[in-house]
């Protein structure tokens, strides 16, 4: 489910009316659901009843401290790809005892960071990595905790952007080298504590079959790495994937259930009824990695029209929100819902919904059939609590909008508007 609906006309998120926060804090505004978000953590991690399991969000999908701390709260671990992402987890009130440090990338400041903080593991990315680890943790006469991703070359079937698993992707180390990288890596790498083993094959899935084929092909690795190195954990990674189309209206029903079959995501509990019982007696913990399944449904980014154009070959809504704001739809052509905040009659316009960056990529949809909201009406773009505010820019030198958290009938701002003067506050 999510807490999104018209109530006598005026779409709500949860008993708060978006208008009167779009009023009272200007657009463009992104809003939260907090008990959307708490609903989607507890259907997964119900769904994983019968296997050790931790579910660990992916902070990278939307990393407000509001968010965080609620998260924090319902007893999640943290997936993080950077060191600040481990500050705002720690800041938030999380444990970082609870984080699993992903990434192919990490800086020697970073690496320090996060053995200070006591992580549960580093997620390695190569042998590189695994090498240059063991020896920052030694000048710290510190042992790492490490597992390395698994790349299985699963064909995920999804944008070519967000596709991990395979083996033209930079993720990871090749199947067939696992074996072996560990073996050098218990012989060579004193500093190094072989904790666990990961993998992701990438995100937006909408069909149980990738992630059985990956579970299948790697379970005897992980069965092998247990019994050879005492490895105790399995993170499986996340991916999967939420309602885009129809999602207003999927609100009604349970948070998967879209219209259109091509993109209807697996239910939860297809998710746990498939894999439980391929994870339940291996004896190893299972993490699982969901950032999109728990926050994308759980927000929505409210723009105010500002003009409508109309020409020979197309009419353009003009918004006060752009690619600056929400980069899915110029990014990864990302599909939205548009809707109004007012609830609209039958007639519907073909249209392009157009922001005011310089590009020609700053759109949110073209040639599509909406209702005819007027400049000066506010509209709500639906699933925009993942991959939104924390891909935002300052391009053009346009302030970030602010960020709301509704809880029942309270909406808390979470972060404020950006001012004119926070632009250049750290200029000389």
């Amino acid at each position: 489910m999510h807490g999104f609906a018209y109530q006598n006309g005026s779409l709500h998120c949860e008993q708060v009316d978006l208008q009167a926060l779009a009023t009272e804090h200007g657009t463009p505004l992104y809003v939260y659901s907090a008990g959307t978000i708490r609903d989607h953590f507890t259907r997964l991690d119900e769904a994983m009843h019968g296997v050790d399991h931790e579910v660990a969000y992916a902070v990278k999908a939307n990393s407000n401290l509001g968010v965080l701390r609620l998260l924090a709260g319902l007893g999640a671990g943290f997936d993080i790809v950077s060191g600040g992402e481990l500050f705002r987890v720690i800041k938030a009130g999380g444990n970082p005892a609870k984080c699993t440090f992903a990434g192919v990338g990490k800086t020697r400041e970073e690496i320090e960071y996060a053995l200070q903080q006591g992580i549960y593991s580093f997620n390695v990315e190569s042998e590189e990595e695994l090498r240059y680890l063991n020896q920052v943790a030694g000048e710290l006469g510190l042992i790492a905790p490490a597992a390395v991703r698994v790349n299985p070359n699963v064909d995920a079937k999804t944008h070519k952007y967000i596709s991990t698993g395979k083996s033209e992707n930079k993720f990871g180390v090749d199947f067939e080298a696992i074996p072996a990288l560990y073996d050098r890596a218990a012989a060579e790498l004193p500093h190094i504590r072989l904790r666990g083993l990961q993998m992701h094959i990438g995100s937006q899935l909408t069909s149980i079959q990738p992630f059985i084929e990956a579970v299948e092909k790697v379970t005897p690795l992980a069965l092998s790495l247990k019994e050879k190195h005492g490895i105790e954990f399995w993170s499986i990674g996340g991916g999967i994937g939420i309602v885009y189309h129809d999602s207003l209206a999927a609100g009604d029903m349970h948070w998967w259930d879209a219209k259109s079959a091509e993109e209807r995501p697996l239910t939860l509990p297809q998710y746990g009824e498939a894999l439980v019982p391929r994870l339940r007696d291996l004896g190893l913990k299972i993490l699982l990695e969901p950032g999109r399944a728990i926050v994308g449904n759980a927000g929505v980014l409210l723009t105010r029209c500002l003009y409508e154009k109309k020409g020979t070959a197309k009419t353009f809504k003009i918004v006060d929100a752009g690619m600056n704001d929400l980069i899915r739809p110029a990014l990864y052509e990302g599909h939205h819902e548009i809707v109004p905040l007012t609830e609209p009659g039958s007639e519907r316009r073909k249209v392009d919904v157009v922001g005011p960056i310089c590009e020609s990529g700053d759109f949110f949809c073209q040639d599509r059939e909406l209702p005819d909201f007027q400049p000066g009406e506010t509209v709500a773009l639906m699933s925009a609590g993942a991959y939104g505010f924390v891909m935002a820019s300052n391009y053009n030198t346009r302030p970030l909008p602010a960020e709301i958290l509704v809880d029942g009938s309270t909406a808390s701002v979470v972060r404020r508007r950006q001012s004119l003067d926070d632009l250049i506050a750290a200029e000389l």
